[in-house]
């Protein structure tokens, strides 16, 4: 029973952070150029992440919850508001 309230709670988790980052791409990129790969991967790693929570049942939730919030900012890193934000920054 505990097990699978935890990854219910990681599939909420995962749920969230993904349409936080949709919600904030479409507002500062726009309506012509949504980085529709980025989501998928983030998606697909979602998906990755929630599995391997229900097949081992050693690894933790803090664990899978780090890790996904840590992916999900690696691939926010390489969305195009953030590369032309760092671009501004640097210049």
């Amino acid at each position: 029973m505990k097990k699978t309230i935890q990854t219910l709670f990681l599939v909420a988790f995962v749920i969230f952070t993904t349409a936080s980052f949709s919600f904030a791409e479409a507002s500062a990129a726009g309506s012509g150029s949504f980085p529709f790969f980025h989501l998928g991967c983030l998606i697909v790693g979602g998906l990755i992440i929630v599995s391997l929570k229900q097949k081992y049942a050693k690894l933790y939730l803090s664990e899978a919850i780090g890790s996904f919030a840590l992916y999900t900012l690696l691939i926010a890193l390489f969305t195009a508001p953030v590369v032309d934000a760092l671009k501004n920054l640097v210049n």
